[in-house]
């Protein structure tokens, strides 16, 4: 049963805040009209895929029978914020952790970290199908247009939180997974990243309007 401690909650909205607001940072570094116009947007695909990818870390572990737990690195949220002003955000902000009396093998440490980006690309793409449904209609509607707003952000970032996770660098993500299973990390890395350089180079909405032919 997945359950959350008050310590586990009270983290993950201090996460929630302080990345939505990094993002929010570097995407409109100090013009603070445009800082509080995005907030709103951002923290929904940010909150939402920074909780998330952690949450999906516990889940799995605890289906595997192992005591996991959520805590925030202070460090790392300092590190986001600092980045944050130079345009982009490096997010090592917490970790699930997890509690075993043994050792791990690679197989199940590799889908533990897995599951983390794997969340990301389906709630980016998720994001991506809603925004190309209401696509035909936020030109008409201001709550169809914030909608809009939030899916095509939430696409954009939560891409490059499973491009980021899934580099095999430090402890992130990506090493354990390599280590686990290369193929499974290259299709994994291949799809965040061509989701990541498909925001940057031609844009989540000029991609929706392209798909819906508009």
């Amino acid at each position: 049963m997945f359950e959350l401690t008050k310590r586990e909650l009270i983290e993950s909205i201090i996460v929630f805040i302080v990345l939505s607001i990094c993002f929010a940072i570097s995407n409109t570094r100090f013009d603070a009209n445009a800082f509080i116009s995005i907030l709103p947007i951002v923290m929904i695909g940010v909150g939402l895929g920074s909780i998330l990818h952690e949450f999906g870390h516990k889940f799995v572990a605890m289906k595997y029978g192992y005591r996991s737990e959520f805590k925030l690195w202070p460090i790392g949220l300092l590190i986001a914020f600092v980045t944050s002003f130079f345009g982009i955000v490096i997010s090592v902000a917490g970790e699930a952790r997890i509690f075993a009396d043994d050792d791990i093998s690679d197989e199940i440490q590799g889908r533990i970290s897995i599951a983390g980006p794997m969340f990301n690309i389906a709630l980016a793409l998720i994001f991506i199908v809603i925004a190309a449904l209401i696509y035909p209609f936020n030109v008409h509607s201001d709550i169809f247009h914030l909608i809009y707003l939030i899916c095509t952000v939430g696409f954009s970032v939560n891409s490059f939180l499973a491009t980021f996770n899934l580099l095999p660098l430090y402890t992130l993500d990506g090493t354990k997974v390599l280590k686990w299973n290369a193929i499974y990390w290259i299709a994994a890395f291949a799809i965040s990243a061509g989701m990541m350089l498909i925001s940057i180079t031609i844009g989540p909405e000029k991609m929706v309007m392209l798909f819906m032919g508009g």
